[in-house]
């Protein structure tokens, strides 16, 4: 059964992916978001699309695969950073080169399917959110220390900022460009994924999630829970915490 658009398309998604020595990844990632994209296309979702790739000044193949991709696709965008800035840095550099109403951002090793994303466009739509937002069903293949670190960061979140969310560090957010005319992010590392959320809710937008397939990363290594990384999140997470004493709802009914 074909699926049936209702109301207007979404004008253009913006797919970005942080990048720092993905080479094992970065074809598979641009490829399997542009299959995703070009359904959505064909079903009259979206009315355009752009793929980014942020190379954070990888020492691999990355920059030399990512100039490839752009030179045989014009949808395919690549930036490059002269010094590295981490995931947070990344993340800033994607949402500020967006062009969609829409953007989306993934980790390179992809992990969860790219077929969902027309799920969540779909829920967006659905629940006229302002973020769409997964969590990952089954978490075992990450290992239990990692499991640990999540959910103890998830009670501090909570516990700090009254924000309850399911795996809210998971790359799978699917934004409407529009919170960004209220929203700065200020993080340079992991802390990132949280404080836009946190800062979404501050400012009263509507914030959804739904359930995904979870698949670790099988190549390279994540340091997201190394203890420089570690230290790094507590001081932000203070930082934000001091300053959201002074912001107020931009929607709402307390706007």
């Amino acid at each position: 059964m074909s699926l049936v658009v209702t109301g207007e398309p979404f004008n253009k998604l913006s797919i970005f992916f942080p990048m720092w020595n993905e080479e094992a990844y970065i074809e598979r990632a641009v490829g399997y978001a542009k299959i995703e994209c070009e359904a959505l296309l064909a079903r009259g979702e979206i009315l355009d699309y752009e793929l980014i790739i942020v190379d954070d000044t990888s020492t691999d193949r990355t920059p030399e695969l990512a100039d490839a991709l752009a030179a045989a696709d014009p949808r395919v965008l690549v930036v490059h950073h002269p010094v590295n800035r981490k995931l947070g840095g990344s993340m800033k550099t994607g949402f500020a080169t967006a062009a969609g109403d829409l953007i989306l951002y993934s980790d390179a090793d992809l992990p969860f399917d790219m077929a969902q994303v027309s799920q969540a466009v779909r829920l967006m739509r659905l629940y006229e959110a302002d973020i769409v937002s997964a969590y990952r069903l089954d978490r075992t293949g990450e290992g239990a220390l990692r499991a640990v670190y999540t959910f103890f960061y998830n009670v501090l979140i909570r516990r700090l900022f009254g924000v309850r969310m399911r795996d809210i560090n998971f790359a799978f957010k699917l934004c409407r460009s529009r919170i960004f005319e209220h929203i700065t992010l200020q993080s340079e590392g992991s802390f990132i994924d949280a404080e836009l959320i946190i800062r979404t809710r501050k400012l009263g937008y509507d914030v959804i999630q739904f359930g995904v397939d979870y698949f670790p990363r099988t190549r390279g290594e994540s340091t997201l829970a190394s203890g420089a990384v570690i230290k790094k999140i507590v001081k932000e997470m203070l930082a934000l915490r001091k300053e959201l004493r002074g912001i107020k709802p931009v929607v709402g009914p307390n706007a």
